[in-house]
């Protein structure tokens, strides 16, 4: 079956390594379809969204290895312009791979994006920004259809900001002709180290991580070679699941710089940390205090990805916390869920009332969709007794390897049927053979 079984009471312990980011890797690989050649991600997870990404890759003609963490993508012969709907339709940020197939072949036919059920998620700014850009695009019946000559550089100004849009921009404008500006940019982190992989296949790009960038147009790209940074909402999740427990754990890794709307808020819960040597020492042992009020924003603020393990801690803390979700309207599915384990979460709207208890108990819940069901099993670490987890398929779309990074750290967790249970044992990982 496709579950997670965790029994609770365990305050986590000890030290862990973040994966590669997720959100960095996926338009990474889409970056690659703009040069003929090989390009490699280095410490790449190895999670379903990025092999959702390696499949439509192949499906464009690409040839796709691994070898141990790298993930190596020959783009030589990927010029086929049409993609079925069997793998975008997985994955909302499938959408993203349109600029990089109008910068390549100037043409592309792809399925609606789909993904996670947490709001409407709409693609109209990816859409707008390719017209910008030059490009014809329809929408007809489940499908997108984009075609151009050479993309012509130009001033684009979002409306709001967007991470996908944003990224959109960068992929089809970076081999257009003559100059592009984009003003109201994002400025998550995620932008910052896709400007650096292009930059280092050769794109001239300025001002990445404020809100206006610009992309000077080059006539070709070389291969590109990064390895791919920590995960910054993983590691947020960690963060949590020791501050649920009242635990104590070290991030080998930490994504220096990138957590730091989160961390403040952890000590005003009562969390302690501190860096030191490269390293994150995170202690939850203090945390005790409810949060009057927080809102979800763009970065630089609270992160909407930490917004459900965050409702899972707030669950284990007695007292009435508030929390504003201002990027997805449906971020608040878990809710039912945690209110089964014990919890109060009462949702209108954009806001949810949490008054959290010290005392959740374990039970039957499920996961619908990535960050939702890894609360959950925060919430699990915290209750008494077993929690059985449903729908962990949501859960591996982003978490590499989370029962064997929890089991490290002290939780007991099984996955799937319960016949492997991971007690600090080394994961002896498949190596995808092309």
């Amino acid at each position: 079956m496709d579950e997670i079984r965790v029994t609770g009471g365990r305050a986590l312990r000890g030290s862990v390594v973040i994966q590669g980011s997720k959100n960095a890797a996926l338009p990474m690989m889409a970056a690659s379809l703009l040069h003929r050649g090989v390009s490699v991600l280095r410490g790449c997870p190895r999670i379903t969204d990025v092999y959702c990404m390696e499949a439509i890759l192949r499906e464009l003609g690409a040839k796709t290895w691994w070898n141990g963490k790298n993930l190596y993508l020959d783009c030589t012969k990927a010029d086929r312009t049409e993609l079925s709907e069997k793998n975008t339709e997985k994955m909302r940020s499938s959408v993203i791979i349109l600029g990089a197939m109008l910068g390549r072949s100037r043409k592309s036919s792809i399925g609606y994006p789909g993904g996670c059920v947490i709001g409407k998620r709409p693609v109209d700014l990816h859409l707008y920004v390719l017209r910008a850009l030059g490009a014809s695009v329809s929408e007809k019946g489940n499908r997108i259809q984009a075609s151009c000559g050479r993309l012509k550089g130009t001033c684009v100004r979002f409306p709001k900001r967007s991470v996908g849009a944003t990224e959109q921009a960068l992929l089809a404008s970076v081999l257009a002709k003559g100059t592009t500006v984009l003003y109201n940019c994002a400025c998550e982190p995620e932008i910052v180290w896709l400007c650096r992989y292009l930059k280092g296949m050769g794109a001239e790009i300025e001002g990445e991580g404020g809100d206006c960038i610009r992309i000077r147009g080059v006539e070709e790209l070389r291969g590109g070679d990064i390895m791919v940074p920590a995960d910054r909402i993983v590691a947020g999740t960690y963060l949590c699941a020791a501050a649920a427990t009242r635990g104590r754990i070290l991030i080998e890794n930490p994504p220096e710089g990138e957590l730091d709307s989160f961390l403040k808020l952890y000590r005003e819960m009562g969390g302690q940390y501190e860096g030191r040597s490269g390293k994150l020492i995170a202690d939850g042992r203090g945390v005790r205090f409810s949060v009057p009020f927080l809102e979800t924003d763009v970065y630089p603020g609270f992160p909407t990805d930490l917004q459900s393990p965050l409702l899972a801690v707030l669950a284990t803390i007695p007292g009435e916390s508030h929390i504003r979700e201002n990027i997805f309207e449906d971020r608040f599915r878990l809710a039912g869920d945690l209110n089964r384990m014990g919890a109060s979460v009462r949702v209108c709207g954009r806001d949810a009332w949490i008054r959290g208890t010290e005392s959740l108990r374990g039970c039957r819940v499920s996961a619908r969709e990535l960050r939702g069901g890894a609360a959950l099993v925060l919430a699990a670490l915290a209750a008494r007794g077993e929690t059985v987890i449903g729908g962990y398929s949501y859960i591996r779309r982003g978490y590499e390897h989370i029962c064997s990074d929890l089991s490290g750290l002290g939780a007991l967790i099984k996955e799937n049927t319960g016949t492997v249970l991971y007690e600090n044992i080394q994961i002896q990982e498949k190596n995808i053979i092309n």
